[in-house]
């Protein structure tokens, strides 16, 4: 029988919030690095992570920098900008529009111009990465990722882009559990209530992209994975197409290069 109405189990809010703290705490210590840099998109991930980090980290040890570009909505900045004002964390806003331009016209012609669109979108996320990297190596702080379980599961991040980071404090919680988490850490609802974006274009939204809502995605992969039922149960448990979640397994197993560092041929001496 389907069960439309089926959802991840909720997670035990203060005990992952004190497992995510000791998290950030341990990976200090242990890298005897003297804070944290953190991208702060104005998104739900983004703003979840730093409000975490500031209960853990003295909010002076901590610098968000906000990287946009044209494409990123005027609301993400500034809703970026009064969060760190918030937690009283210091703060750098960055155009990145200034560094775009060179490096496209220094790599274009003689490409694939179907793969243009994905390249530029692609070089927004890798430029915050070597950004944040410039910070924190200057500081001597650890780079702080923001990316969720889903997102990781299905590769729906940039490698060497926004998947190039130190820690990922959030890396193991579903789209739908730093939701729930948001709303326990009282999250503004400008954020709360905002569709999640990378801002790659102008428009852009990640449930378009990934051609399933967040929400129905994470009842996939947590059927998936954590269950680990076949595709078949899945569907029928959920009273959807098949098609979905052979979709889910095949983005899963196209993300498994990223989630590893680069193979190493074999060599026989």
């Amino acid at each position: 029988m389907a069960q439309d109405n089926l959802i991840i189990p909720e997670i035990d809010v203060d005990k992952t919030l004190r497992n995510i703290s000791n998290f950030i705490e341990y990976s200090l210590i242990e890298s005897n690095a003297q804070g944290l840099v953190i991208g702060l998109s104005g998104g739900l991930d983004s703003s979840t992570a730093a409000i975490i980090s500031a209960g853990v980290v003295n909010p002076e040890k901590i610098l968000a920098l906000v990287m946009p570009t044209t494409s990123t909505p005027s609301r993400d900045v500034e809703d970026a900008v009064e969060l760190a004002k918030g937690l009283g964390i210091k703060y750098k806003v960055l155009d990145l529009d200034p560094l775009l331009a060179p490096v496209e016209n220094i790599c274009q012609g003689g490409l694939n111009e179907e793969n243009i669109k994905l390249a530029q979108a692609n070089l927004k996320a890798r430029l915050r990465m070597m950004i944040l990297y410039y910070h924190a190596n200057a500081l001597n702080r650890l780079v702080l990722g923001t990316g969720n379980r889903t997102e990781l599961l299905v590769g729906y991040f940039t490698k060497y882009g926004d998947g190039g980071a130190d820690i990922l404090p959030l890396g193991n919680l579903y789209k739908t559990d730093v939701r729930h988490l948001a709303r326990y850490l009282s999250i503004p609802i400008s954020i709360l209530d905002k569709k999640p974006t990378a801002g790659l274009w102008p428009g852009q939204t990640d449930e378009e992209d990934l051609g399933i809502t967040y929400e129905l995605l994470d009842r996939i992969l947590y059927l998936l994975v954590d269950e680990k039922m076949d595709d078949d149960d899945v569907a029928v448990n959920l009273g959807i197409s098949s098609r979905k979640v052979v979709k889910a397994r095949i983005m899963m197993q196209q993300a498994q290069h990223k989630l590893q560092t680069p193979p190493i041929a074999e060599i026989e001496r």
